[in-house]
């Protein structure tokens, strides 16, 4: 895993690596997901833990346009489906799929956007408290 910047500030080559990262990393738990005899609290932590940090690898540099940020709300709530499945409608008895509100709603799924943002605002933070001292130690030998 790496990060490449470019002059550009283009991150749609990092994003589509970082989403196929994330979607190697389901693959190889997807049995685990998929089974009946995990509660869906243990699944949820599962994707946290081992999924989104795949995805989200390097996403303090990002600078997200709309677009993008549909791309990973698109990718966050596919893996809760993917995980969850359909739900048992109960006035009409059938089987559907999640709303959007009804993912976040149901399944505590945190906003990857929502979660980049803050990585992003917790890294300029950190980097503003490096001050100059730290600056001025580079090139210089000890």
């Amino acid at each position: 895993m790496g990060t490449t910047l470019t002059n550009q500030s283009s991150i749609q080559v990092e994003m589509k690596s970082s989403l196929k990262s994330g979607n190697a990393c389901y693959q190889s738990v997807q049995n685990l997901l998929s089974s009946n005899l995990l509660p869906k609290h243990l699944k949820n932590k599962i994707c946290r833990t081992i999924i989104l940090p795949a995805v989200l690898y390097g996403c303090e540099i990002w600078s997200l346009t709309l677009r993008e940020e549909g791309r990973l709300r698109v990718f966050g709530n596919r893996e809760v489906r993917r995980i969850f499945g359909p739900k048992r409608d109960k006035v009409t008895g059938e089987w559907r799929g999640l709303h959007n509100e009804e993912l976040n709603d149901v399944y505590c799924s945190s906003n990857i956007v929502r979660v980049i943002k803050s990585r992003r605002m917790r890294w300029a933070v950190h980097v503003a408290r490096m001050g100059e001292r730290r600056m001025q130690g580079f090139g210089e030998e000890t």
